[in-house]
């Protein structure tokens, strides 16, 4: 029986996991390489091998109503879209209002899990840490990998024909800290992704010149929306999901692409992807457009090779007089502390039941949480997953057998090759894969019942936001406070930005946006009706 937790980890994903052991009644430990919890949004002006890194004027791409763990609203004061500074002050603020310092040991590097010899009798694990030098064996009756995926740089210098002959700067994103090194030079940013926009506009206001080279294109998003509320806010409903779902291919991929063009045509600015219609994460950048008009910043294709001062792109344009190229080209998965097999269980690819357990696995006592990356935010994402896996830690929650579950595995990749294309992230539908984790632990909120007992509150359930606070709302670990936090979510969301109150505040009308959204579909379904 699990009784006793390793948690490797204090970033949102170890917090989360040690508050959802203490709720089943299990005794975590979590270890922890830094001095402080926040993982990769505690900023430092060091990078760290093994670590994440972030620059100095990260901002969020989730709005705080979205990101929040969902029985712990940010107050209402706090912007929309955060600093990283200020989201670290958050999660601060959470790890100690739970009581969950207590159960971290700091500066403490996990150095090694593996199956104690016993393993296929009780299932547990011998972690080995690192602490001032000294190294420590200690045996758990269960892990959880809470360490992230933005550690470990893909860097590949082996694409680029003549980079070893390049006689400028190399580095890549993660090493990236801020601008002023940059005045007056001349850049090359490799990538199209949030790093990569965040990097090039920033450079963009210091630098003599600044470029981007990009393979396939991205569709770039600005954080407010519609009307100007928070992208998600307006994007991720259950509604919309719904009608992603219902719609024929044709008629959704076309309405997705309307959607992204809305506000500046992609392919007048050289961003436009390749497959447009891949549900691919877009990019949120607010200045990019604009540093583009401007002149600031140049889109350029793939380079073709490097030269000792120049890059020679695919369309035989050079950059000449290059002094710095920065490689924002993404990450690798690595857990250095655990057998690979264990995570990557077939043909290198990475096989995880849900993207967390590994299917193939004699006891299911080892979970991975965070991995999965999807269009919505993290952490109600990692709270909900680490409440699954406490549940089946206690036996409360069992897994299919190991043939459904790698079923399961096989189907999920296929759909994702024809949503997202050719990708190394596991990535989702982000209601549905809530939903599937919150049907799992009776979370999943329960809409039918919702109309038939409370109108109001399922209207904004079903229309509105789906917020964290719904997978808060019913069943196993239900939170008093979700109903209200739903009800007045749109009241913390225009707090901040009514400094200057000038009228009424204006909320989103949810059978408004119903009328828009079904207006175009309707539309082209009649023509095409008329005609054929």
């Amino acid at each position: 029986m699990v009784k006793t937790v390793a948690i490797v980890g204090a970033g949102v994903s170890g917090l989360a996991a040690i508050r959802c052991c203490l709720e089943e009644g299990l005794q975590p430990t979590c270890f922890e390489r830094g001095n402080d919890v926040g993982g990769l949004w505690k900023f430092s002006d060091q990078t760290e091998e093994g670590r994440g890194s972030i620059y100095t004027s990260v901002f969020t791409n989730s709005s705080k109503e979205m990101m929040c763990y969902p029985d712990f609203p940010y107050p209402d004061d706090y912007p929309n879209f955060m600093h990283n500074s200020k989201l670290q002050e958050y999660i601060k603020t959470f790890a100690q209002k739970k009581d969950l310092l207590r159960y971290i040991q700091f500066e403490t590097l996990v150095t090694r899990i593996k199956k104690c010899p016993s393993f296929l009798l009780t299932g547990q694990w011998e972690v080995v840490t690192e602490k001032s030098g000294k190294q420590e064996t200690t045996t758990f009756d269960a892990v959880m990998v809470c360490s992230g995926h933005h550690a470990y740089p893909n860097l590949p210098k082996d694409s680029f024909p003549g980079l070893d002959q390049f006689q400028g700067h190399c580095f890549h994103s993660w090493d990236y800290k801020g601008p002023d090194t940059f005045k007056g030079k001349r850049v090359l940013v490799i990538g199209l992704g949030n790093s990569a926009c965040d990097i090039a506009v920033e450079l963009s206001r210091l630098a003599a010149q600044v470029i981007m080279s990009t393979r396939s294109g991205s569709w770039i998003m600005s954080r407010g929306w519609d009307d100007g509320y928070p992208w998600d806010m307006v994007c991720i409903t259950r509604f919309a999901s719904f009608l992603q779902s219902v719609l024929p291919s044709f008629v959704s991929d076309w309405l997705y692409v309307k959607q992204m063009n809305s506000r500046f045509k992609h392919e007048n600015y050289g961003l436009m992807p390749l497959n447009g219609t891949l549900r691919k994460e877009p990019v949120f950048n607010d200045e990019l457009p604009s540093r583009i008009l401007t002149g600031d910043v140049s889109i350029k294709p793939s380079v073709k090779k490097f030269t000792e001062t120049s890059a020679v792109f695919e369309d035989g344009t050079v950059f000449e007089a290059v002094d710095f190229v920065i490689f924002a080209t993404g990450y690798h998965y690595n857990y250095p502390f655990l057998d690979d097999s264990i995570i990557k269980s077939r043909n290198n690819e990475v096989t995880l039941f849900k993207g967390v357990f590994p299917p193939l696995m004699e006891k299911p006592t080892l979970a991975v949480v965070g991995l999965v990356q999807s269009l919505g935010a993290a952490i109600p994402t990692v709270d909900l997953q680490a409440r699954w896996i406490a549940k089946v830690f206690t036996n409360s929650c069992s897994l299919p057998t190991t043939k459904e579950m790698m079923d399961d595995i096989d189907e999920k990749m296929v759909k994702n090759l024809k949503w997202f294309g050719q990708g190394q992230t596991l990535q989702t539908d982000y209601i549905t894969y809530m939903d599937q984790l919150g049907s799992f632990i009776g979370a999943k909120p329960n809409i039918p019942w919702l109309f038939l007992t409370d109108p109001q509150l399922a209207l904004e359930v079903y229309f509105g936001p789906c917020s964290p606070y719904q997978f808060r709302l019913m069943g196993p670990g239900k939170w008093d406070g979700a109903r209200n936090a739903i009800l007045t979510q749109w009241d913390r969301t225009l707090k901040p930005t009514r400094t200057r109150a000038v009228s009424k505040a204006y909320r989103p009308q949810p059978f408004y946006n119903l009328l828009k959204m079904l207006l175009f579909p309707l539309l082209l379904l009649t023509v095409l009706l008329t005609f054929y």
